[in-house]
């Protein structure tokens, strides 16, 4: 591939780091328990080389052994050398002036990378200071540039400003600031986009693209997301339990992959708009068509259509949503006019991007956010003005689950202790009918019976999400909140979860709110699909239509963000969305 020239390390187009036979283990309980073994690769200059594999496959920690970030149990043997200096083994002042200059690290969360207590400016700063001769005011002046670089707005204000004030975007951009400060020639992003809406993630992704052109820099994308692999990568190493199954090029891996273990990873992945081309090709045309040209009908409109044999279960008419006044925060409307309807047995899909208001709606839809204007009915409950003890008899028509199992679940009781508790408080089972409704629960989301008497701290994320599931359906509610249920998963979980979520709604009939901003986990499950833009819904439609037919700017935009696990056709994507922001002017 074709890279920029100046770049200062040596080897221009030769290889940055050289990684062989890198092995990391931990010491536990007197034993050392391997995390990779003989793990070997190269990353050329202007090269992406993505390292992929589910959670616990060693891609980060083998990564995280080439800077010493290891815990203090971990060790690291073999060999990586960064333009020919060996890192493995390197401590203290050595390994300080490569840190930040050399190599730099994009951490997957940078709420918790960055330092809360410092400002944004602060910490780029000293970065710089660390490592060059400069002045306070060169360095805030090359802190801005920086900013200004990764877009963010207003860089002379956000400069003073600390990460909990900036948007998860805004947080990762400001970490890519401080990773390029130094123009390091190898750049290691560990799950840089994972917690990102799709168009966000979509401009992160243009920006390291056009850093790696720019500073010719190598670097090693950290992901489970094939859509992004598909986006970035030039070669990729696949990792399963320890050890590399297969490396190739993008093309050879996703055209041609080899090891079982890569074509299972990719089956796995949601191809967006697969569905609705399978649909479109079923039915016998090309693709979907839009069979009304007038404007996108109003969800006002859509909520007094649905009469009839279609029982509604849940009614929004011109709703507000508000949360009240904080100190010097005024009142802030997070829902404006919004209105929609959802029918028994129905799956309807809320997607927008982080702020868009979705969130707020699910947390009134189960009664944790008043309603301060318009019209909401859920199960027949009317919940304007409602209070706390109104709302107990709607505590068991309606569940939710949460995007996080591992915080929604009581880290003290055991699982089968959190499944059984709804039960409890509600229908008054005790004792041996208990036990037994809550092992029926656990065959329902297919864990072991005996998973019942393990905390969520012994699962993996996918059985929390599991009991999660199971503690929502506990009380066989007609309606179910899904916020973001899958979103921290892996891919092949992911999966799983979906194929369980849809045989439960198959079977009990519920309907379902999925709230989520991964369009193609929507694509799958939903019959109909709201987006939501700054409070209010802008655009809805069955699937099918949203998905092949968008007719809202703002769908378009998000639609043609959505990555998917081609390298051709992301090409192709890449382009479209291009043209649509030129177009409209709007990132």
């Amino acid at each position: 591939m074709s890279t920029t020239s100046g770049a200062s390390a040596p080897g221009n187009g030769g290889p940055v780091l050289e990684v062989e036979d890198l092995s990391v283990s931990f010491y536990v309980d007197g034993d050392w328990y391997p995390a990779t073994v003989d793990v070997s690769y190269t990353v050329n200059r202007g090269e992406v080389l993505a390292i992929v594999g589910e959670s616990g496959s060693g891609k980060t920690q083998s990564s995280m052994a080439l800077v010493g970030l290891l815990p203090s149990n971990g060790r690291a043997t073999g060999s990586a050398k960064l333009h020919g200096n060996e890192l493995i083994g390197l401590t203290g002042a050595p390994l300080r002036r490569i840190r930040g200059k050399e190599i730099a690290v994009i951490f997957q969360e940078p709420m918790t990378a960055m330092n809360p207590v410092y400002t944004i400016g602060f910490q780029i700063t000293e970065t710089l200071r660390s490592h060059f001769i400069m002045s306070p005011k060169e360095a805030k002046a090359r802190a801005i540039e920086l900013l200004t670089m990764v877009e963010i707005p207003e860089p002379e204000r956000r400069f003073n400003a600390f990460p909990h004030q900036l948007s998860g975007g805004q947080r990762q951009r400001a970490m890519i600031a401080q990773a390029l400060a130094c123009e390091p020639g190898l750049l290691i992003a560990d799950e840089p986009t994972t917690a990102l809406d799709v168009t966000v993630q979509a401009e992160i992704l243009k920006l390291m693209r056009d850093l790696r052109e720019r500073i010719n820099a190598g670097i090693v994308l950290i992901t489970h997301d094939m859509g992004v692999v598909a986006d970035m990568a030039d070669r990729i190493v696949v990792m399963q339990q320890g050890r590399i199954v297969e490396t190739g090029t993008a093309d050879e891996i996703f055209h041609r992959p080899q090891h079982p273990y890569t074509q299972q990873l990719l089956a796995a992945v949601p191809h967006f708009g697969s569905v609705v081309a399978q649909a479109a090709a079923d039915a016998g045309t090309e693709q979907y068509q839009v069979t009304q040209p007038e404007p996108t009908p109003t969800a006002a409109t859509e909520a007094v259509d649905r009469t009839g044999a279609e029982e509604l279960v849940l009614v929004a008419e011109n709703l507000v949503l508000e949360y009240p006044k904080r100190g010097n925060q005024p009142v802030f409307r997070a829902v404006d006019d919004v209105s929609f309807t959802l029918r028994q047995g129905e799956v309807m899909g809320l997607v927008g991007e982080s702020g868009s208001g979705k969130t707020t709606i699910g947390r009134a839809v189960v009664g944790l956010l008043p309603v301060a204007g318009g019209r909401l009915e859920v199960a027949g409950f009317d919940m304007r003005g409602a209070k706390a003890k109104d709302l107990r008899p709607l505590r068991d028509k309606v569940g939710i689950v949460f995007q996080d199992p591992g915080s929604s679940l009581n880290p003290r009781f055991p699982v089968g202790e959190s499944i059984g508790e709804p039960l409890y408080l509600h229908q008054k089972l005790r004792g041996k009918q208990l036990q037994k409704r809550v092992e029926e629960l656990l065959d329902s989301v297919q864990l072991q019976r005996e998973f019942r008497n393990r905390y969520p701290h012994e699962l993996s994320g996918g059985q929390r999400q599991r009991v999660g599931i199971a503690r929502a359906l506990a009380l066989q509610p007609r309606l179910l909140v899904a916020d973001e249920p899958t979103s921290a998963l892996d891919v092949s979980v992911q999966a799983k979860v979906l194929d369980l979520f849809q045989e439960l709604q198959r079977e009990h009939g519920f309907a379902c709110l999925f709230i989520s901003h991964d369009l193609g986990v929507v694509e799958i499950l939903a019959e109909r699909i709201a987006v939501m833009h700054f409070g209010k819904i802008v655009e809805l439609g069955p699937t099918e239509q949203v998905v092949a037919a968008p007719r809202n700017d703002y769908t378009r935009r998000l639609v043609s963000a959505v990555p998917v696990p081609d390298p051709d056709e992301q090409r192709r994507r890449r382009a479209e969305r291009d043209r649509l922001i030129q177009q409209s002017g709007v990132s």
